[in-house]
């Protein structure tokens, strides 16, 4: 099962940071949270690896139409936005709201997942 929207991109990590924060954008999505992995796991536990950020991208007017209808969504909010870097390559993937459908048994939700998925599949097709 894919439980991401995901693409390589041919921009540099920082580009591809800054182009992915501003399609979030232009979707009604802004960056709550911003966690460089690279940095936490070599600061934690001494570990070396390629560049990795998580993006913690909320949608104000989603978030509350979902938490009207389903309190324990918030376990999956903020939507995730991963830039990480593999193989010299930079990859942008978003975690896919549709998977929260096959998870949580609440045929209200599933309207509004569609929706965010969509919204996310724009941002990602545009990078």
């Amino acid at each position: 099962m894919s439980y991401g929207i995901s693409k390589t991109v041919t921009l540099s990590f920082e580009q591809a940071i800054e182009k992915v924060t501003e399609e979030l954008k232009k979707e009604g999505f802004g960056i709550l949270t911003t966690i460089d992995m690279k940095e936490t796991l070599k600061k934690k536990i001494d570990v070396d690896i390629p560049r990795y950020t998580i993006l913690g991208a909320c949608n104000p007017q989603f978030a509350n139409k979902t938490l009207q209808v389903e309190k324990e969504i918030g376990l999956f909010l903020p939507c995730n936005v991963l830039v990480y870097e593999q193989n010299g390559w930079v990859t942008v993937s978003a975690f896919d709201p549709i998977v929260m459908d096959t998870i949580i048994s609440n045929p209200a939700l599933q309207p509004l997942s569609e929706e965010v998925r969509q919204r996310l599949l724009r941002v990602v097709e545009a990078l």
